[in-house]
């Protein structure tokens, strides 16, 4: 039987939990590593050929470990009984009921989560918080895992992720930061070396981040508002941009160059998506709410407006463009996936959108070469829409090309002979600003960028 230095479990197989665990032990040959889940045919998907999360370099992750120190299963007791270090990494969607409905984090799956380790464990564990939780989670789970006095002992750690969907694999191979949050206890500062320990294989150690616990998990849910704010805040401007005439790619060029800002997250587009901003901005507004600061409630509370606004307008601006009616014209939307690179579309503004122009009793068209069986499911209940992989005959007898997803395959797409298989006027509209738009024009299309003046024929 193989020795390995450290047995580590992850509870929760999901965008988190797998490709986090599966790196783990790909840089551990030393460390056995077992990630388990409740949904026995995502674990089944982690055990062949087709797993069910893509990602960049992914699969040789998982190809090189699994098998050698890397296992998927479903027995969780099981697995709770045998490992001393338990990520826990289950899904905190947003409430849909009750107190906090809209905004709070739903945290039943994580107290599931918690009672278990609590009944199935008969040695101390270190817990660590993987899944974005709210703030003072973790004495949530102190209280629980502390509640029978049985001799066990646990240490809760922070450790959230900071991985953006489409390069989560180079995300962990040179992570801006690692952030690990403790207890400045005895106990708690040993776990944290523990964890310290791990991610010394392969981070050097000035990236590692240790924090108090509180600071951690605050840090994860700021973060990620910070970076919808700045995709908010250009969007903004790309509406006055079309307005005035302004170009809003210079104007971000412009704004980018001073070193005090930078020039990330200026990129203007329909919006933002995933499983992470939105939940986390309106789990902050629920905290400050929580708190009486209603003032910064509401200032957290526009990022995420600006946003709804943001894939609002675009939908006026293709009504507007062709011609005040969507009814029976047929739009196909190149992409689907809220990003390049993934097939999740978690909050995705591509739902929004195909929801709104079959509102407008228009024929919907997806393509998309990752999130087509995810499409399907976001949109089961609407009718008019049709899927089709291959983006050429996707778009043939439509009237209008919408770009939702900034895949590269899009930049590289023969667009005259697109052009001619479609209804004229055709339209595109660029959800994304990848594509070439005055080629675009020359070759017959109408035009309309976010955030820079239209090329009509018209």
């Amino acid at each position: 039987m193989t020795m390995y230095n450290t047995n580590i479990l992850c509870i929760g197989a999901g965008y988190v939990g797998g490709p986090t665990m599966a790196f783990i032990a790909y840089k551990c040959p030393h460390y056995r590593v077992t990630v388990v889940d409740v949904n026995r045919e995502r674990i089944a998907a982690w055990n062949s050929d087709s797993l069910p999360v893509y990602e960049p370099g992914l699969d040789k992750v998982v190809r090189t470990a699994r098998g050698r120190n890397l296992f998927f299963s479903t027995e969780i007791e099981k697995a709770i009984q045998e490992n001393d270090v338990i990520f826990v990494s289950v899904n905190t969607p947003t409430k849909t009921f009750g107190v906090g409905e809209g905004m709070a984090a739903d945290l039943q799956y994580w107290e599931r989560t918690a009672r278990q380790i609590l009944n199935h464990s008969s040695n101390s564990k270190i817990v660590i918080e993987k899944s974005t939780l709210p703030v003072k989670t973790a004495l949530a789970m102190e209280r629980i895992l502390k509640s029978n006095n049985n001799g066990v002992s646990f240490d809760i750690l922070s450790n959230p992720e900071f991985l953006a969907e489409g390069t989560a694999i180079a995300d962990l191979e040179n992570p801006d930061r690692v952030l690990i949050g403790s207890r400045d206890t005895e106990s708690g500062i040993r776990a944290r070396d523990v964890l310290v320990e791990i991610y010394l294989n392969w981070v050097p150690r000035e990236r590692i981040l240790t924090t108090n616990t509180w600071s951690s998990e605050l840090s994860k849910l700021v973060a990620n508002a910070f970076l919808a704010q700045r995709i908010s805040s250009i969007n903004a401007v790309s509406a006055l941009c079309e307005k005035t005439d302004a170009d809003i790619g210079e104007v971000a060029r412009a704004v980018g160059f001073d070193s005090r800002i930078g020039n990330r997250f200026l990129n203007a587009s329909i919006g933002f998506g995933g499983s992470c901003f939105k939940k986390d901005i309106l789990n902050l507004v629920y905290l400050c709410r929580t708190y009486g600061l209603e003032e910064v409630a509401d200032y957290w509370e526009r990022v995420v407006r600006i946003n709804e606004y943001q894939k609002e307008r675009f939908v006026l601006n293709m009504l507007n463009a062709m011609f005040n009616t969507l009814a029976g014209k047929r739009i196909c939307l190149l992409g689907f996936a809220f990003k390049a690179d993934t097939g999740d579309t978690r909050e995705a503004p591509a739902i929004y959108i195909a929801k709104r122009l079959a509102e407008e009793k228009a024929e919907v068209v997806i393509t998309d070469p990752k999130a087509l069986p995810n499409a399907m499911l976001d949109l089961n209940k609407v009718t008019g829409v049709t899927y089709e992989i291959d983006p050429y005959k996707a778009a043939e007898g439509c009237d209008a090309l919408a770009i939702m997803t900034e895949w590269g395959l899009y930049k590289g797409l023969d667009y005259r002979t697109i052009y001619d298989s479609m209804t004229k006027p055709a339209f595109v509209f660029d959800g994304r600003n990848i594509l070439d738009h005055q080629h675009l024009h020359e070759v017959g299309f109408n035009v309309f960028p976010i955030g820079k003046p239209a090329l009509a024929h018209f």
